[in-house]
């Protein structure tokens, strides 16, 4: 059976175990984005806080996955939860140090602006400050994208979803005649569905960014 024959056969578990990578990965997304984010939010004034935040996210991202997800089975079992924790701690730091990054970049002039108007601290920070350092922000959830759509395959080793299962078949199994269409299959999804996730990135960046700062 040659590879295209392979996906003919096997479109339909090819499909589900394709939707079953994006849905973790996009969850794990938002939630590594809004943490990442508030995390940037409190620290990105102090330069010591800054500096220990970045510190402590890289410092997640050393540990090798599949360590990581070995630690996790003991406390909160096989499946989802332990792949949702770990690629969600693994999503951080690009968000965490962009976050800093571009809040730490807007011009003190325009703070001063709106202060000045009466803005209260709240209302700078999600009308001025966020907005200005949403580029970079927007940078780091792709890069966070990127990163975990590979790591996520993984999950297969503790009986976790997506796409990774059939890559893990494939090495189970080699030798067999379908065990290269089994890895090679897994791999060009999780290429397709990263670089699906990365236009559609850039389509937002183009709806939410304006031209001037895009510039």
């Amino acid at each position: 059976m040659n590879f295209w024959e392979y996906i003919v056969t096997r479109h339909q578990q090819l499909l589900a175990d394709a939707y079953q990578q994006a849905s973790l990965v996009f969850q794990c997304m938002v939630v590594a984005t809004l943490a990442g984010v508030l995390i940037g939010v409190l620290t990105y004034r102090s330069e010591w806080a800054g500096n220990f935040a970045t510190l402590a996210t890289s410092t997640i991202l050393t540990i090798p996955s599949l360590a990581m997800i070995g630690l996790l089975i003991p406390i909160v079992g096989l499946g989802v939860p332990p792949t949702v924790i770990s690629l969600t701690l693994y999503g951080l730091l690009p968000i965490v140090r962009n976050a800093i990054v571009g809040l730490r970049g807007v011009d003190p002039s325009l703070i001063d602006a709106a202060q000045g108007i009466g803005m209260s601290r709240i209302a700078r920070l999600a009308k001025v400050e966020l907005p200005l350092a949403w580029p970079p922000i927007l940078t780091g959830i792709r890069v966070s994208t990127q990163m975990l759509m590979g790591i996520a395959a993984i999950a297969a080793y503790a009986s976790g979803p997506g796409l990774g299962n059939e890559i893990f078949r494939g090495i189970a199994s080699l030798g067999s005649k379908n065990a290269l269409n089994q890895v090679l299959s897994g791999t060009l999804g999780i290429i397709i569905l990263a670089l699906l996730f990365d236009a559609a990135y850039v389509l937002i960046g183009h709806l939410t960014i304006p031209r001037g700062i895009r510039v």
